[in-house]
Formats: C-alpha cells, structure tokens, sequence
C-alpha cells in the first residue's frame, strides 16, 4: 500500500466532504495530528479504523486501500438537533445584538458536547446546532453528547434524534454549496425536537432504531408514543428520556 496514494485519498475525499481534519478526528476517535500525518503520507489509520473511517468520507474500503475508484455518498448514521427552548421568547424580549449573543453562547456550548464525543456539527438551527454522528457506537455517543449538553447548560433545551442512512456531502449551487446532509433521518430528528417540545416533559424524542441500538435498550423506564408524522408515512416510535426533571447523571456514564 502507498502511503502518500492513501493519505491524497483520505485528503481528497475530506475536502470534497467540506470536513476538517478535527472532524474527521473526532468522528473516529484520533487526534487531529494523526489525521494530519495520513494525509502527509507519515502513517496510516489503523486497520480497525478504516471501517468508520471509509463510512464517513463516503467511499468503500477498497477505494480508501486504491482497489477500485467507485465511491458512495450514503452513509448510516445517527442525527440530532437540539436547541434551546427559549428562543422565541428571547428573540422578543432581546435587543437584536444581545440576541445574536445569547444564540452563540447557545450555539458553542452545545457543539463542544458534539465534538467532546465525536460528532460532526453541520449547520446551526437558530439558537442550536444540527449534527451528525457516524462510526463505531454512532447511537451511544449521539445519546452521550445530547445528555452532556442537556445536564450542562443552564437554560432547557429541547432535542430530536433519529439513525438512518443519510446522504452527506455538498448541497447547492457549486458557488455556494456547503456540506449538508439529507434523508428520512433528517427528517425525522427536527420533527422529533418540535413535536418533544410540546408533548413531552424533558422535551426529548429519539427514534427506536436510536435507541435499539444503544446500550439504554434494555431500559425498562423509557416512555415511548407512536405518533404520526406529516409527510412520514409511516408511525414513527418516539422515545423520552427521563433526563430532565431526574438529573440522573449515572445515564451518562
């Protein structure tokens, strides 16, 4: 295998992505260095690595290795939007400055949750980021950093996640076009955080394949509602966590 051929793919397939090499290292759990070193040609990932690392830039793990030059976009992962309660109210009462403060306040605290277990912010949502975490245990860590955020911040938040196959990368006029993501999934993690916000107490909804395929399956005191989406034609299983008014902090561990 050459070294330089892999780290001008991995290169290549980033910036074609609109990523980061701190996100590409948070997505698979490295530091940004030994990113920075695959793409220098100095090392390679590890081998159990390239799994998570091929599903995030889009590619099969023989185009990563240089075996064969058909590439993807879809990839499987989990999606969360969250965002604070009160922006409404604060965009009111607020002068347009201090509102745009109080938003990036909002904005950076929730996305440091994001990044301190691997997740990708993709674009903010007013007072709130919209993110995606992909890789080994995508579910567990979305679940992690939504509960991180959640525990930390000091006004309520309100969140919607959902898995699925998403597809990743530029969306829009070439001129403009930005790194975005599109799917059912998507869909269904900012309908979750707006139907949560009025008919759930801790204004969470995460979909059952989320939390299927978390370690909190096995939860025995979760709330579950099926509930009817428009434009979904199918009931979507939403899933509260009693995360809230209990501060139970043990669920974080």
């Amino acid at each position: 295998m050459n070294l330089q051929d892999l780290g001008d793919r991995i290169r290549h397939r980033r910036k074609k992505s609109g990523l980061t090499q701190t996100d590409i290292a948070n997505a698979v759990q490295v530091s940004p260095q030994a990113v920075s070193k695959w793409e220098r040609g100095e090392n390679a990932p590890d081998i159990s690595i390239l799994p998570d690392l091929a599903q995030l830039l889009g590619v099969s793990i023989e185009w990563l290795l240089g075996c064969q030059s058909i590439d993807k976009d879809v990839i499987e992962a989990t999606i969360v939007d969250i965002r604070a309660r009160a922006a409404r109210e604060k965009s009111e009462h607020l002068e347009p400055r201090d509102f745009a403060n109080w938003t990036n306040s909002v904005c950076y605290q929730v996305t440091e949750s994001a990044l301190r277990f691997g997740g990708i912010p993709i674009k903010t949502r007013g007072a709130g980021i919209l993110c995606l975490f992909s890789g080994s245990a995508h579910q567990d860590r979305a679940i992690d950093a939504a509960l991180n955020a959640i525990q930390l911040f000091n006004e309520p938040l309100k969140l919607g996640m959902s898995t699925g196959m998403i597809y990743f990368g530029s969306i829009g006029h070439p001129d403009y076009a930005k790194p975005d993501i599109i799917g059912e999934a998507v869909s269904i993690a900012l309908l979750n955080s707006e139907w949560a916000d009025d008919h759930t107490a801790t204004a969470t909804a995460i979909d059952a394949k989320t939390i299927n395929g978390s370690r909190f399956r096995d939860r025995v005191d979760l709330r579950k509602q099926c509930v009817t989406f428009p434009g979904i034609s199918h009931q979507v299983t939403a899933v509260e966590l009693p995360i809230v008014t209990a501060r139970d902090s043990s669920l974080a561990s």
